[in-house]
């Protein structure tokens, strides 16, 4: 399995447009925030001690949410190349197990997710220093590390049960737009969630890895939010966060990080079972 993998790796990494498209909503949404969203999401926030920091951070934390989607929907590409050129019925007559194959699709659609989301932090953190924002201590980056990880293992689950219903490379370029277009909405990136339509907004709270979204959220503007709201009442503050997502509420309660982190591994479990009997029935 874990020579399957490594060969599903080299041959994505190989691919220099696949590993581009799976980072370009990323890149889209860098982009339109660096141009007029962030001025925007600040332009009521003058005078307000460590505005642009928190606001950094709290855009940074959905991105890195985005691309645990996009970076591990472009490596199951893979997936759908070998079923289009016809390989995937040389591996099912090799001496290969099923279970071998469809475990290192799986293997390799997460390790790819996890790196480029890992660099995809990096280059977050710097974004946010440079703009005059604080870095993570060593303990909150291996949170948000870890919370990476767990996203990747949840979006590799999700799309790789997706991407075994196609066929062909035109399919996935259909998917790869949908998911593209529709995660920055669905993680509440481009406005906050209070200001979506509440059926909107349930949306948001019933898709998994919005869960993803709002732990990195806690990690990387709690240093952020603590400077913003020193000395603000705890009502001010708690009514920020749930506006911008940074907390999850339902029925008037707060959902917990518990909660959201059960989100996740129930969806990597639910999700990695299905995309195993659909790559097995095939």
């Amino acid at each position: 399995m874990i020579a399957f993998a490594v060969r599903n790796l080299k041959i994505f990494l190989r691919d220099r447009a696949a590993v581009f498209f799976s980072l370009l909503a990323v890149l889209i949404i860098i982009g339109l925030y660096a141009a007029f969203l962030g001025n925007t999401l600040t332009s009521g926030m003058e005078g307000v001690s460590g505005a642009r920091f928190l606001m950094d951070s709290w855009i940074m934390a959905g991105l890195l949410a985005v691309a645990s989607i996009t970076t591990t929907l472009g490596a199951a590409g893979v997936i759908v190349d070998d079923k289009a050129k016809g390989i995937a019925k040389d591996f099912r007559c090799a001496p290969l197990k099923r279970g071998s194959i469809v475990g290192g699709y799986l293997l390799a659609t997460v390790v790819v997710g996890t790196v480029l989301s890992a660099a995809g932090f990096v280059a977050a953190e710097i974004y946010i220093f440079a703009n005059g924002g604080k870095l993570l201590t060593f303990g909150a980056a291996l949170k948000a590390l870890g919370l990476i990880v767990l996203s990747c293992l949840a979006s590799g689950a999700m799309v790789s049960f997706v991407v075994s219903f196609l066929k062909t490379p035109n399919a996935l370029a259909v998917a790869s737009t949908i998911f593209g277009t529709l995660s920055g909405f669905l993680m509440g990136i481009y406005v906050p969630v209070s200001v979506l339509p509440g059926t909107v907004q349930t949306a948001v709270k019933a898709f998994p890895i919005s869960h993803a979204a709002v732990l990195l959220r806690q990690v990387l503007m709690e240093v952020a939010l603590a400077e913003t709201f020193a000395g603000a009442p705890a009502e001010a503050a708690a009514r920020f966060q749930e506006d911008l997502g940074v907390v999850f509420t339902y029925g008037g309660g707060v959902f917990s990080a518990a909660g959201s982190v059960a989100v996740l591994m129930g969806t990597t479990v639910v999700f990695f079972v299905l995309a195993v009997w659909r790559m097995l029935k095939e």
